[in-house]
């Protein structure tokens, strides 16, 4: 078939959302022809690159972005790249409708950026359209803003607001209503798309690995050895929920163990002085950003993952650590809830925050005590991964979901 990707974020060798782009479009091009829409300023230089050193035959890339304005990340803010991207999707719609007139499509598809308030005019286009799967319809339950600060606050209520708006754009609902399969990455989110009348959603959580990424993460040991360390990876941000981690971390009471959070952020003297607060700023240890490969060796030196994140379309860590055989611990909420199960680690309800420390902290002391719970979580969790994230499963899903949408016309 003859496949149309619009991947606004799209480069190879990253994660997040540049590598869904990516990787999606290097997935359905083993089996169609793809052409990809995505943005030069970003990344052409890094596809262009690759694909003179790895060349795929049948995919092929459309670089365009908005004449008046060239570089959507010059100004820096989420703000600034929300409105280019919204006003980027209505240029996709004129580059897309002159390239069908060319081509003649099969089958469009919305990979990036996920964000099921925010439009994508493929849909207009007179092919079968395939949205998402998209995200952002997670919120902070209200118990837990009383532990945000005033930015964190006005953070939270600005991102309401936009979705709000975002919900009520007559182009959203369009684009519901044009989709022949509107995917999901959260319970969250469908919910939402259901209320904007979208009648059928499938939940699909947008994350993967390559396979050369799950074999050496699968390296990683399991290990038993002493002292115990949980780790947390990402940035230091108000809704990530490290400082639940900290006061568990503490509550706990593991005077041999260690706690390392990699990554940095706005919240980090917050969460340095909340571990002087409670006691283990000796236990504590910020490392800081570092490169992928630095994150993935410190991960290989833990035992437990905690992601107490409170709103995550992804958690792309999560995923990480369990090809890496190891147990995670997260909060039943979000993009982790969907990836993490019973067997791979423990989901702790979200009710408030002296509950949701009060449950990490037991959880923290059952796999601190029972070495041979973290091995076995841990190697469910690898066949999980091998079964579900692989980005080699996830094409070969999409070739099915292209077939059977195509079909169905």
């Amino acid at each position: 078939m003859k496949v149309l990707l619009s991947a606004y974020s799209c480069e190879p060798g990253r994660g997040s959302e540049r590598g869904v782009g990516w990787n999606v479009a290097c997935e359905v091009a083993k089996r169609h022809q793809v052409w990809v829409l995505t943005r030069p300023d970003e990344s052409k230089d890094a596809i262009e690159a690759e694909l003179a050193a790895n060349p795929i035959p049948n995919l092929h890339f459309v670089y365009f972005t908005l004449p008046f304005w060239q570089d959507s990340m010059r100004f820096g803010h989420s703000g600034a790249i929300q409105i280019h991207y919204y006003l980027w999707q209505i240029q996709a719609y004129f580059v897309a409708r002159q390239l069908h007139q060319e081509i003649g499509f099969d089958v469009t598809h919305h990979v990036t950026f996920v964000k099921y308030s925010a439009p994508s005019l493929l849909s207009f286009l007179p092919v079968p359209f395939i949205w998402g799967p998209v995200g952002g319809g997670e919120s902070a339950p209200f118990p837990f803003w009383k532990d945000f600060s005033l930015n964190a606050r006005i953070y939270e209520l600005t991102r309401d607001l936009v979705r709000n708006i975002g919900q009520r754009d007559p182009l959203v609902g369009l684009t519901i209503r044009n989709s022949s399969v509107v995917r999901a990455t959260t319970d969250d989110t469908a919910r939402r798309l259901h209320r904007m009348g979208a009648t059928e959603v499938q939940i699909i959580p947008e994350v993967g690995l390559l396979d050369a990424e799950i074999a050496d993460l699968n390296q990683s040991p399991l290990s038993v050895s002493q002292p115990i360390r949980f780790i947390s990876m990402g940035r230091l941000l108000h809704w990530k929920g490290y400082h639940l981690g900290i006061q568990a971390f503490a509550k706990a009471d593991l005077p041999d163990a260690e706690y390392w959070l990699v990554g940095e952020g706005p919240e980090l003297d917050a969460l340095q002085n909340l571990a002087q607060y409670c006691g283990v700023a000796n236990q504590v240890k910020f490392w800081g950003r570092l490169p992928r490969e630095e994150t993935l060796k410190r991960l290989a030196q833990s035992h437990v993952l905690v992601h107490p994140s409170l709103h995550d379309s992804g958690g792309w860590v999560c995923i990480e650590a369990m090809a890496s055989g190891r147990p995670v611990i997260c909060l039943d909420l979000g993009g982790p809830a969907i990836q993490v199960t019973e067997h791979t680690g423990f989901k702790i309800s979200a009710q408030s925050p002296e509950q949701v420390i009060g449950d990490l902290a037991v959880a923290m002391q059952k796999l601190t005590h029972d070495p041979n719970l973290r091995i076995k979580m841990g190697k469910a969790g690898r066949q999980r991964v091998d079964k579900n994230f692989s980005w080699k499963v996830v094409g070969e899903c999409l070739d099915k979901l292209y077939e059977d949408t195509v079909k169905a016309q």
